[in-house]
């Protein structure tokens, strides 16, 4: 049984993917801001850096090693970058990024040890192609490119894959929170199928990416974005 551990998984794609894995057989150890009464859950703040080991020592005494992590923590901000604080920038990119490199460190002794692993960093299409009142969003997603390919080619005779997953726009609260209806409707409009993605497509994603039938795709970044990605 592979032991997984996911960040931001007290809702939206995180959760689904916990979901997912639990029911296929995988022993899965959730970690997310929000206080919630489940077990093999640990509730923690990963934009601060104590925090990260925090975090890997108790699933270390609880689950011995992590074979499969998911970085999935993030938040999102929209608005003009001269109107945001320094905390703000801070916290966003510690969060977004900073969080998942260090846990990735922390976690990748023992996968080389065992000689299998797999780190799936849930990005966003923003770092692809920029968005507007976004740059720090953008930017912090973004070094998940630079840093999964050159990664997944530091551990690749481990046998550890490393592989980001880009969504557009999902049917999570964080984009009901940024989204008033009628924006919503107008952000449905130009995506190419017209609709928003599902987070179990996001996690089925994952499911494939870490499964023995992926373990020839390292390094790769997977846009799934309804097409929004592909241009007018």
């Amino acid at each position: 049984m592979k032991n997984v551990l996911i960040t931001g998984s007290s809702s939206g794609i995180g959760k689904e993917t916990a979901r997912l894995l639990l029911q296929n057989g995988y022993r899965v150890f959730q970690t997310g801001r929000k206080k919630l009464n489940i077990d093999n859950y640990l509730s923690i703040d990963l934009s601060i850096a104590e925090n990260v080991r925090v975090l890997y020592d108790y699933v270390k005494e609880h689950f011995g090693s992590v074979d499969i992590l998911v970085n999935n923590a993030g938040v999102y901000f929209c608005m003009p970058v001269e109107k945001m604080s320094f905390e703000d920038i801070i916290y966003l990119f510690n969060l977004n990024f900073i969080s998942h490199a260090l846990l990735s460190k922390l976690v990748i002794p023992d996968m080389k040890n065992k000689k299998f692993g797999r780190i799936v960093n849930i990005s966003s299409i923003s770092g692809l192609v920029g968005e507007a009142y976004a740059s720090i969003y953008s930017a912090s997603k973004s070094a998940f490119y630079g840093f999964s390919k050159s990664l997944a080619l530091e551990l690749a005779p481990f046998n550890i894959t490393v592989n980001s997953i880009s969504p557009g726009w999902v049917n999570t609260e964080l984009s009901k929170n940024a989204l008033s209806d009628d924006e919503r409707k107008e952000t449905e409009e130009i995506i190419p199928q017209k609709r928003f993605v599902e987070p179990i497509e996001v996690a089925n994603l994952v499911k494939y990416l870490i499964s023995d039938n992926a373990k020839g795709i390292t390094g790769q970044n997977i846009n799934l974005c309804a097409g929004l990605t592909c241009g007018c």
